[in-house]
């Protein structure tokens, strides 16, 4: 197929940013920042408003290392390994004693596909390739892409194809940072009575009849979460919107004061100015790819003003 690199969309321009090649894009409709390494998007900005997806200012662009904030690709697994459903390590297979929290395709190289542009949108689509890092069982049995379509919205399409003879069980997500006037200014609608694990409370499961606020350190996984959850910000006066497909779980996470000490490429009070909305395949809701199928997890994200 010819080079993508070549003849490049009229939008779009490659970037050396330190040790890394990205994308960026300044379609009339919102400007993105992508890294090849990990299909990371890193910076989506509707024309005319604020940020709708967080980067540190202390970010790092360095090969094998995944950039803090933006939107990385968590997989074939979520989180610790260890903490995952039996058959998603199963399905992993014999691997190295350490492996990566969030599994390898985040820190790796992607290879450009395709790169195509309308009057509303730019498309960029990526492909993980296969051997890198994967288990042996699955080096030649699994394909992944990730299509990545930016405008007033931001789309992402995450499939997973499986070329082999036996399903395959993981975790992922997409591990998005959401940029924030003040974490005082906001709250989470939509997961009212939703059941959640609690990972700062043993992984107690429950539930809370009102609107979430971020005062305190939040790691919580959802599980039979509805489409559509919403970031109200008053400060921003906006609400954003993270709509899903294929997805019934997610996870909320701010890491607040003490451990955002501790974070790499993290400002002590970073934690102010952006909220983690992960949408996810984890937990009882993971991915089975059956012999010969494939599987997408979606999601498409804006704002909407609530003046």
């Amino acid at each position: 197929m010819p080079d993508p690199h070549q003849g490049l969309a009229p939008h779009v321009a490659l970037q050396q940013i330190d040790e890394l090649t990205c994308l960026s894009i300044t379609h009339p409709r919102a400007s993105a920042l992508i890294a090849l390494q990990g299909a990371q998007v890193l910076e989506f900005t509707p024309t005319g408003t604020q940020p709708l997806i967080w980067l540190s200012e202390t970010a790092a662009f360095k090969r094998g290392q995944s950039v803090r904030g933006g939107i990385p690709v968590c997989w074939p697994w979520f989180g610790d390994l260890a903490r995952n459903p039996q058959a998603v390590r199963d399905s992993m297979g014999p691997l190295e004693t350490s492996v990566p929290a969030h599994g390898w395709a985040r820190s790796q190289p992607w290879l450009l596909q395709e790169i195509g542009e309308t009057e509303d949108e730019v498309k960029i689509r990526l492909e993980y390739p296969a051997p890198m890092g994967l288990p042996v069982a699955w080096a030649n049995q699994v394909s992944l892409t990730l299509e990545i379509r930016i405008g007033q919205r931001l789309h992402l399409a995450l499939t997973t194809r499986n070329h082999g003879n036996n399903a395959l069980t993981l975790s992922q997500a997409l591990h998005s940072y959401f940029a924030v006037s003040h974490i005082d200014q906001v709250r989470v609608l939509d997961l009212e009575n939703v059941r959640y694990l609690d990972t700062l409370q043993q992984w107690a499961q429950r539930q809370d009849p009102t609107p979430l606020p971020i005062n305190q350190e939040t790691d919580r996984i959802y599980l039979d979460t509805p489409p559509l959850i919403r970031i109200e910000d008053a400060g921003w006066q906006r609400n954003i919107c993270i709509e899903s497909r294929s997805s019934h779980s997610a996870v909320v996470w701010n890491p607040w004061i003490e451990k955002s000490e501790r974070l790499s490429q993290f400002k002590a009070d970073a934690y102010q100015r952006m909220l983690c909305i992960e949408t996810a395949q984890v937990m009882d809701d993971c991915l089975v790819v059956q012999a010969g199928g494939s599987s997408c997890m979606e999601v498409s994200i804006w704002q909407e003003n609530s003046r």
